[in-house]
């Protein structure tokens, strides 16, 4: 089994499915209970695993962490069931797995943006968990979950909210949700998902907020200094690239700084500004080696298509593949060995206009305000923004209503859909007949079990896109991995995320100001022309020369489809698509996902792919 990942076992006095376990072990490291039994078994990073014991209890966290061995010993010895990890590891800053052995019981959980996450299965009758699906798949001889695949095809992965945004595409194999736990009874026949964290209610100030979110952002970037080797940071010019940047810059005495190299892709659009304010930064940190690649020397945009890019499930920035692992390999050239990427800051600080729903409801002049300032920029009609703004609707209703518009026309960009739960889902043009039914099937079981992730609706909408992205960036990071650098994204830490959250809505985004919580937090660290950017940069160039360049060897991709196999779509409709002009990126976006699906199910085990409506096989090519 290739990459990084853990296994973890029930403290049985016998595992039913030894011979399966005994093969995973074969050159993996394995921590044991108290008991002496196997517990953790798996292959993981040097100094990303911090192990402690006491008594009956073992304590690991896999991961980001500044917890050393002495403290999270101390912390350990506070522990004496698997509830008491609540009180002693919440508040650590960075991004990592916790996992608990106490008398005989097990727990593991994530991060609340899914970037870690959390699975299990039952193999021999017993629970085990796992990091990674594929790794359950293996160990239980799973095949591909086809409802779960169709759905994927039809909605596209990056576009489906939560819970289905994380749910595996393996059958029997299931995620515990990003705000649970997972709980397995000494015996392992048995276990649950236990609520470990909920939104806190925002009421903290912008000017307390920033305070606040200054010290946890330090901290995070902090607890990723390197201890051997460069570390390395993207500054693109926009406000989350530079923030981590300058951050980095602060950790080392000043005749320290050229252990910091940052990087960015050179421009194609003449109309993209990144460069100018790129440019500045870097001028503002002299002690760091700035690395910028030209676009003659990087690889167009959808180049090898044919490439799976991850195993676990479709990967869904099939266009950058290529251009992602050229970077990575740039980077491990110049000895990075630990970068830090923004992801996850737009998910966090440019979060949709959803709050004006809740804002209405406690303050109605507020509200009014920061609405017309919302259809100023978005050109919402009245009608149906005061439409949007009395829909009672729950949120089972709204997976209910995308079920029913499958297949309707895209609304209006001009529709004031950020002021609902998600945005629309549509099935694409090469969507077979049999996939739209299965996806309409899932879509409204989906709906029978839909709970908000927060209790108000500003909150919720944050958080989805954050469990929507996290577990996408997840499968970023290990192209990296590849090359030899491990890929950190601070934003998506629970701390950060945590102290975002608790900052009133209507305070840390404005229609009248670009992210003013995260540009408040780093005044006097980042520049002032930074952290007074409005605008973004325009990449529409890099995908038009890529397609231009490309297209011939996605159509191959498609000649000998596994997807078409499967009864899941059309290749004449995708080349048609294709070959003609395009209004606007919605079908390169959703290109892209199908890629991943297309590229994904062809490194699948051997299985039969039947949606609700086909009757198609599929073998593995």
């Amino acid at each position: 089994m290739s990459g990084q990942w853990w296994l973890v076992l029930p403290d049985a006095p016998r595992i039913r499915s030894w011979s399966r376990v005994a093969e995973v072990m074969a050159g993996c490291e394995s921590v044991p209970h108290a008991s002496g039994r196997p517990w953790l078994l798996g292959t993981w990073a040097p100094g990303q695993l911090t192990v402690a014991r006491t008594g009956t209890t073992v304590v690991a966290v896999i991961g980001t962490s500044p917890i050393t061995a002495s403290r999270l010993a101390g912390l350990a010895a506070r522990v004496r069931r698997v509830e008491d990890v609540d009180g002693v590891l919440r508040a650590a800053p960075g991004s990592a797995h916790v996992l608990v052995s106490a008398a005989g019981v097990v727990r593991a959980q994530g991060t609340v943006s899914a970037l870690r996450q959390v699975f299990h299965t039952r193999v021999g009758g017993q629970i085990m968990a796992a990091d990674r699906a594929d790794v359950l798949a293996r160990m239980s001889g799973a095949g591909v979950d086809e409802d779960m695949l169709a759905t994927r095809v039809v909605c596209r992965g990056m576009a489906l909210p939560p819970p289905l945004a994380q749910r595996p595409l393996w059958r029997g194999v299931h995620a515990v949700a990003p705000d649970h736990y997972l709980r397995i009874d000494p015996d392992g026949t048995s276990a649950r998902p236990v609520r470990r964290w909920s939104p806190p209610d925002p009421g903290l100030s912008l000017a307390e907020g920033a305070l606040r979110l200054r010290q946890a952002l330090s901290e995070a970037v902090a607890a990723r200094r390197p201890d051997r080797g460069r570390w390395g940071s993207d500054l693109s010019g926009g406000l989350d690239s530079t923030t981590l940047s300058f951050l980095a810059a602060r950790t080392r005495p000043a005749d320290d700084g050229a252990g910091l190299v940052t990087y960015r892709w050179g421009e194609a659009e003449a109309g993209n500004d990144d460069a100018i304010f790129a440019s500045s930064a870097a001028a503002a940190l002299p002690h760091a080696q700035h690395v910028v690649t030209p676009q003659h020397e990087l690889p167009a945009l959808f180049t090898d298509p044919q490439h799976p890019g991850d195993l676990e499930s479709p990967y869904p920035f099939a266009r950058t593949l290529a251009r992602i692992a050229h970077t990575a390999a740039i980077l491990a050239g110049h000895g990075v060995r630990t970068h830090l990427a923004g992801h996850g800051g737009d998910e966090l600080f440019h979060e949709t206009p959803a709050y004006v729903h809740d804002l209405l409801r406690t303050d109605r002049c507020q509200a009014l305000r920061h609405l017309r300032g919302f259809r100023a920029l978005g050109r919402w009609p009245w009608p149906a923004t005061l439409a949007a703004l009395a829909d009672p609707c729950g949120l089972d209703a709204w997976w209910r209503a995308q079920a029913d518009q499958l297949t309707q026309p895209a609304p209006s960009p001009y529709a004031p859909a950020p002021l609902s739960w998600g945005p629309p889902l549509r099935a694409p043009a090469w969507a077979t007949p049999a996939a739209i039914a299965t996806a309409r099937a899932v879509l409204r079981d989906t709906a029978e079990h839909a709970h908000p992730l927060a209790r108000r609706r500003g909150q919720h909408a944050t958080l989805a896109i954050l469990g929507t992205s996290g577990p996408a960036y997840r499968q970023l990071a290990r192209v990296f991995a590849a090359a030899g650098v491990r890929l950190e994204m601070p934003y998506f830490d629970d701390t950060v995320i945590d102290i975002t959250l608790a900052v009133r809505p209507e305070q840390r985004r404005m229609p009248w100001r670009y992210r003013p919580l995260q540009a408040e937090s780093m005044r006097g660290i980042v520049p002032p022309e930074i952290t007074g950017r409005s605008t973004k940069g325009e990449f529409g160039q890099d995908v038009r020369d890529g397609l231009a360049a490309n297209t011939a060897a996605i159509l191959e991709v498609f000649t000998d489809s596994a997807l078409a196999t499967a009864g899941l779509i059309d290749p004449a409709r995708l080349r048609d698509r294709l070959l003609a002009p395009h209004a606007d990126n919605t079908t390169v976006i959703a290109l892209e996902d199908l890629l991943g699906c297309e590229t994904w199910l062809r490194t699948t085990t051997p299985t039969t792919v039947t949606p609700r409506g086909a009757r198609l096989r599929h073998g593995n090519r």
